[in-house]
């Protein structure tokens, strides 16, 4: 059986490695379209490895693009244009929304894989009534990452306050390490600072996603909504920050808190995966915190669902990219990616148990979800999330932009995709 599998870097698609396993006597081949993260990757890989031997008759591609605003440009390209592959990996919640599912995209509904899949995630891939993915991984939480041995070293607490936050951060500084780590070289990683805060916004206006998709809420008049963008401005002002962070990828920030050189990093924890694959020696020493608020009695974790395969209308080989997606969301296509990537959180997939041994960033997280402290991210309770978010942070990130501009920005970023999506009262 032979599987290729291409990179998509600047709008082009280039042919960078073919693996063969004996000659090919395949009579249908897919196409399959992820993301270049190494963990989407390995998961990927191990998925249609797994399916090839089942169904040695399918060769499947794989393609890999780029994340955040470049990748989305590719998905909504090629889904506007009919070129989109067999399969494809995006977000679930509000960008899949944005991409009008009921244009683009196949009812995955009937799908056996379906009664097994938890309502929570299948409410993130639904759309006037209809199923349109399977989950790509476990739920996940938007936090900080930190260096255990950085916090044994110092005494640190982990901190449930935002204020004890920056005092740790002090200490991390005068100790001659970077205290958070950015990467903008990768635009975005700069969101987490406001999206992780989304549990402390919904304490402090649990309202807000409601009124806030009925145009009566503003991220620049909703003085707990604009935190997200303050707390960013005030790691910049503090200068806690690597020196090269607008140069900086997410695998540097990974390696600089995996390996001590920074003793924080704000970021999702699919990342677990990722330091799996890229730094397993240091996966033992990263732990995970909920993004700290103002009030200790009320902390909490932003939650995110994991990303979905999808089959588009237009696939000339929807029958067979249906049998691998109804694979990939099966109990046994979830155990392949917690095995290849271990657990990112939570199983949205019943009969898919998480291993006993988590990663201590894993274990960190169960306890809010044991006390029930955890919301969905806005992506997942709104439809809309403005595409110009990434970029706005790193302008606030960076010092260019202050935060209540900022906030106006987004507002006005959030206006154009209710817009689009035809959402009544904008």
């Amino acid at each position: 059986m032979t599987h290729r599998i291409k990179v998509i870097l600047a709008g082009a698609t280039a042919l960078i490695a073919l693996a063969a396993a004996g000659p090919s006597h395949a009579e249908s081949t897919l196409s399959f379209l992820i993301d270049n993260s190494p963990d989407t990757v390995a998961a990927a890989e191990a998925l249609v490895a797994a399916y090839e031997k089942i169904a040695p008759d399918v060769t499947i591609e794989i393609e890999q693009r780029p994340g955040g605003g470049e990748g989305d440009n590719i998905v909504k390209t090629r889904l506007a244009t009919g070129e989109m592959s067999d399969v494809f990996l995006y977000n679930s919640g509000s960008l899949m929304q944005a991409l009008k599912p009921a244009q683009t995209l196949a009812d995955l509904g009937d799908l056996s894989s379906q009664a097994k899949v938890d309502e929570s995630f299948k409410a993130v891939v639904r759309a006037d009534g209809k199923l349109y993915g399977v989950p790509f991984g476990t739920a996940m939480a938007g936090g900080i990452l930190y260096n255990r041995k950085i916090y044994q070293d110092l005494a640190l607490p982990v901190p449930k306050r935002w204020a004890e936050f920056m005092a740790n951060n002090e200490k991390v500084k005068a100790a001659g390490k970077v205290a958070v780590a950015q990467t903008y070289r990768d635009t975005w990683t700069s969101q987490l600072f406001v999206l992780a805060d989304y549990y402390n916004l919904h304490q402090a206006a649990p309202n807000f996603a409601t009124d806030y998709t009925a145009n009566k809420a503003k991220y620049a008049t909703t003085p707990a909504a604009m935190k997200g963008f303050e707390r960013l401005k005030e790691v910049h002002d503090a200068g806690l920050m690597n020196e090269d962070f607008g140069a900086a990828s997410y695998d540097e920030g990974l390696r600089m808190v995996a390996t001590g050189e920074a003793a924080h990093y704000p970021m999702l924890t699919f990342a677990v995966g990722a330091l799996k694959q890229n730094y397993p020696e240091n996966l033992e020493g990263v732990g995970f915190f909920a993004q700290p608020g103002d009030d200790a009695a009320k902390n909490g974790l932003t939650v995110w669902m994991p990303p979905a395969l999808y089959v588009p209308l237009a696939s000339k080989n929807a029958d067979e990219a249906r049998k691998f997606v109804d694979f990939a969301g099966s109990v046994e296509g979830c155990r392949i990616m917690v095995e290849t990537n271990t657990a990112q959180g939570p199983s949205l997939v019943d009969g898919c148990a998480l291993p006993a041994d988590v990663p201590p960033a894993v274990k960190d997280m169960l306890p809010y979800f044991a006390a029930k402290a955890t919301t969905p991210a806005l992506e997942f309770v709104s439809p809309i999330k403005g595409p110009a978010l990434e970029q706005i942070t790193v302008e606030v990130g960076s010092g260019i932009r202050q935060p209540a501009e900022a906030a106006a920005l987004y507002d006005d970023d959030v206006r154009k995709q209710a817009k689009q999506l035809g959402l009544p009262n904008w």
